[in-house]
């Protein structure tokens, strides 16, 4: 008897063990925490050198930049960086444009965790400079795609299955959010509720080192205090005496919803009508940077700050300490840092939308406190508290980040006596951007793509998938009347124009003679339906095969686009294996 000959089979690369890789998730919170530090220096340079003309290091920014010696010049502070971010961008790495975090998304749904090393550097400048020189964006989306770009860089360099790689861009990403907001656990639960595709006790400890070096490293570099360090939340004042009270925090978190919905569909408006108004990516963004400078340079004449520009924590800081109390002006705010966003990021800066999302929020917030204040003198509910609340139902209302929003508003503030209002706002707000539309502002990006990812706890990659990507274009329509000796291996029958049945050989038991008749077992599905949605339709109909239809409702054969077979469902789940 022969001996069969295994040598030239490939064999897999042993997978590193896990002391290796809590090496390695440890090496990410290194890069999480001194990046965060070595970031905010170099925002703050570009911002002292543009706005002040001063070579400094140093900015807080939860306090308001002095006024610009160039007057009304300031204006044009945002089109310079416009210039050099444009040119970063367009020549080095394209996917820094914008706030980071979908592509993230997007490397470890569909790219098997792969981010190119350069993208950590590039998105490095391009995102201090647009915050530097003015832009409305915020710090987080970038940190979270440097990390997580190490992260895939470690990967990628150490041959390792993508399951392990994509824990290490959740290790670095989480590391950068920790470190950035001094918030391990607001890190954490980025982590699980956006990034990981499965939780188990391995991916968790990853994430969990990467964390903690980077919050330690951070707080070594930054300091300790929490990011809005205001000493009257700290103390447990808050009680809800009645409880009825908590009704006004749904009303609130409604509110936040809808302006979530806003935002999002705002962001996506101005993209839209910016890609439309020139071919070069320098006049664009050029353009919107003149928006926003002319924002910045009117509210400096006339109110004494800038408030809008940069991530805006000091405007945050007035509305938390009470320093900003008119309940119009604050609302003038909100709408005005929307519009600053929009022209910033529609354009095409490089920045993130955390610290916007946290402004109105806070500006909301107050508002909407001060109001209550006026109708129900009796409350006794501080107006820093619902400006807290605002906060997290913002960051779950357009993220979809719900225990993040919790999580990291209690780190950030240190108030954790708001906790059950903060909870019921940030559940409503949630809920309601839901109801009205279902991507957060994350998933929008991607679905505008193409691509389909979940936007919550669905973390399982194969729910996510569209059965667009997965189905095949081989099939052949023939009459029922007609001979069905063909070739194909999928026959859809059709009388007078309407699918009857399907022949799938070797998939539905059909055999390949034409003998058989057709099979009733199947589905018509619209495309762009998701694997979930088609799973569970096929399970209702005990069905093995799913027609992909652009008019489902007519069940016309010629509306049919593709088909999926048992085989096409068992290779997704194969493909899926490797990452879960």
């Amino acid at each position: 008897m022969g001996q069969s000959n295994t040598d030239d089979i490939p064999v897999d690369p042993p997978e590193p063990g896990l002391a290796f890789m809590c090496l390695l998730a440890f090496c990410a919170g290194i890069i999480g925490g001194v990046g965060a530090w070595f970031f905010r220096l170099l925002i703050g340079l570009v911002h002292n050198i543009l706005f002040l003309g001063v070579f400094s290091l140093q900015y807080d920014t939860n306090l308001h930049t002095p006024l610009s010696p160039w007057g009304w010049g300031v204006i044009l502070v945002p089109v310079a960086g416009s210039v050099f971010v444009a040119w970063l961008v367009k020549n080095f790495a394209p996917e820094a444009k914008g706030h980071g975090v979908p592509e993230v998304m997007e490397a470890i749904h569909y790219r098997q965790g792969r981010i190119r090393p350069r993208v950590a550097v590039v998105k490095s400048l391009a995102s201090a400079i647009s915050l530097g020189s003015g832009g409305a964006v915020g710090r987080e989306g970038p940190i979270v795609q440097i990390g997580a770009a190490f992260g895939s860089t470690l990967g990628q360099f150490i041959r390792m299955s993508a399951r392990q790689r994509i824990v290490l861009i959740a290790a670095g990403a989480s590391a950068g959010i920790a470190a950035t907001f001094n918030a391990p656990l607001g890190g954490v639960v980025f982590a699980v509720e956006l990034l990981l595709l499965s939780i188990s006790a391995v991916s968790i400890l990853l994430v969990a080192i990467a964390t903690v070096t980077a919050t330690q490293i951070g707080r070594i570099l930054l300091g300790t205090t929490p990011s809005f360090h205001v000493p009257a939340l700290e103390l447990p004042n808050f009680h809800l005496t009645p409880s009825w009270e908590l009704l006004l925090f749904m009303v609130l978190g409604a509110l936040t919803g809808l302006i979530s919905i806003v935002f999002i569909r705002g962001i996506y408006w101005a993209e839209d009508r910016f890609d439309g108004l020139s071919d070069s990516y320098y006049v664009r963004h050029a353009l919107g940077m003149l928006g926003v400078g002319l924002l910045i340079a009117v509210l400096s004449r006339f109110s004494g700050h800038y408030y809008v520009q940069g991530v805006g924590y000091a405007t945050i800081v007035d509305v938390l300490t009470g320093a900003l109390t008119d309940p119009w002006f604050l609302l003038a705010l909100t709408v005005l840092k929307l519009l600053a966003t929009c022209l910033s990021l529609g354009s095409g800066a490089s920045g993130g939308v955390f610290s916007p999302i946290l402004f109105m929020g806070a500006t909301t917030g107050a508002a909407f406190g001060q109001v209550t204040a006026l109708l129900f003198p009796d409350t006794g509910v501080d107006v820093a508290t619902f400006a807290v609340v605002g906060m997290g139902a913002g960051i779950a209302g357009s993220t979809g980040a719900v225990l993040t929003g919790i999580v990291m508003i209690s780190e950030m503030t240190q108030d954790h006596s708001v906790v059950l209002p903060l909870v019921i706002a940030v559940a409503t707000a949630y809920a309601v951007r839901r109801a009205v539309m279902r991507e957060s502002i994350y998933t929008m990006k991607l679905v505008r793509r193409g691509l389909q990812v979940p936007e919550d706890l669905e973390s399982a990659i194969s729910s996510a998938r569209n059965i667009d990507e997965l189905m095949s274009r081989e099939f052949v329509i023939v009459d029922a009347a007609s001979d069905t000796r063909q070739t194909a291996d999928v026959l859809i029958i059709a009388e007078q124009d309407r699918v009857a049945g399907v022949y799938a050989f070797g998939h539905n038991g059909c055999s390949g003679d034409g003998k058989t008749g057709p099979s009733d077992r199947f589905v018509i599905m619209p495309a762009g339906s998701t694997f979930l949605e088609t799973a569970r339709a096929l399970k209702r109909a005990d069905a093995d095969v799913v027609l992909v239809s652009g008019n489902p409702a007519s069940r016309r054969a010629g509306d049919i686009l593709g088909v999926l077979t048992m085989r096409e469902l068992l290779q997704h789940l194969k493909d899926v294996a490797e990452l879960l």
